[in-house]
């Protein structure tokens, strides 16, 4: 966020351009959707070192070196992601929008909605993953190796003080279907095993009776809350995802401790700090580099499976980022995590 500043112009001029970079950002039907395919889910613990359209990608052929259905780069690969298979955002400012967000009206199902969020990272726009959990996930013309170091990076919109964290998880296609229907891997970040970060935490959000109202949630742990709905900068009729036929849905994942805060005390300066390193749209000091300022970058081989073991992943074909945070900041709405583009380094 910028620095406070006492002229009202400034502070009025600062408000409409925090709202729009920052996400912040009778009867029951529930849809369960956890994790994001029918396939086994990695968790997180331990620690490490720091160090457009949707549907099925090609079946994978087998490797001449043995490793089954690893798919080597070729001279017409492309370095940038170019399948998103499922964009299931957690309700929030941005989603439905027609303005800032990029919707159009049209995001009815799933498939469109994937279309919708490729069609984005294609442009490199951001794409808006809502409150906790929202997720996207998405695949490359060719498996992404595991070279040691930084392997790939996520871009996002962050900025100082604006820092809204997705944890990111990678899959290999070990059936070789082609589809991200594996085991999910937690790739561990500097909050990793603390006390203050939960794993297997989940919310179920509800939809709103009526337009322009907020989104009531619920959590495994006992907690409450609702995501506000804020006419004055978003004013769709609903920020619960259009697709979403159920009239509740419940999102899992690894949620982080919030660490955002009204600096002013009267609600008028929200800050978000940063994470030390491992997460997506994150300003971080020590995984985002000079020459992208907006990027975060990550390592394979930080890959752990649900007991906080290292993965001993080779080479990965999908990615997912989730919102990793459950708060919201007065005015600036729910902490969302955003994303342009996910590229192999």
């Amino acid at each position: 966020m910028l620095k406070f500043n006492k002229s009202i112009l400034f502070t009025l001029a600062s408000a409409l351009m925090l709202a729009l970079v920052s996400c912040n950002s009778d009867e029951d039907f529930s849809e369960i959707i956890t994790p994001p395919t029918s396939g086994e889910t990695g968790g997180s613990g331990g620690s490490g070192d720091t160090g457009g359209t949707g549907g099925t990608g090609p079946i994978r052929p087998s490797n001449p070196d043995g490793v089954e259905y690893y798919r080597p780069k070729t001279s017409a690969s492309n370095g940038t992601c170019n399948v998103v298979y499922e964009y299931m955002p957690a309700p929030g400012q941005f989603i439905n929008e027609l303005k800032t967000g990029g919707f159009n009206g049209t995001q009815t199902t799933l498939p469109a909605a994937n279309d919708y969020a490729m069609a984005r990272l294609k442009k490199n726009l951001f794409v808006s993953l809502g409150a906790f959990g929202g997720y996207i996930v998405v695949g490359f013309d060719h498996s992404i190796d595991n070279t040691g170091g930084y392997d790939f990076g996520i871009m996002g919109n962050m900025f100082k003080n604006s820092s809204e964290p997705g944890v990111v998880w990678v899959m290999q296609d070990t059936n070789g279907d082609g589809l991200p229907n594996d085991t999910w891997y937690e790739l561990q970040g500097s909050e990793t095993g603390k006390e203050t970060t939960i794993q297997d935490y989940e919310v179920t959000y509800y939809r709103p009776t009526e337009p322009g109202q907020p989104v009531k949630w619920t959590d495994n742990k006992g907690g409450e809350g609702e995501i506000d709905y804020l006419k004055s900068f978003h004013d769709q009729e609903y920020y619960y995802p259009l697709w979403i036929e159920a009239d509740s849905y419940t999102l899992s994942g690894t949620r982080l401790e919030a660490r955002n805060f009204d600096q002013s005390g009267k609600g008028s300066y929200w800050v978000l700090p940063e994470y030390d390193w491992g997460y997506a749209d994150n300003f971080s000091a020590v995984d985002r580099p000079a020459d992208a300022p907006r990027m975060n970058k990550f390592n394979i081989s930080n890959a752990i499976d649900k007991d906080g073991k290292p993965a001993d992943l080779d080479f990965i074909d999908f990615v997912k980022v989730q919102s990793a945070v459950q708060s919201k900041s007065g005015w600036l709405g729910e902490v969302s995590c955003e994303i342009t583009s996910v590229v192999e380094l």
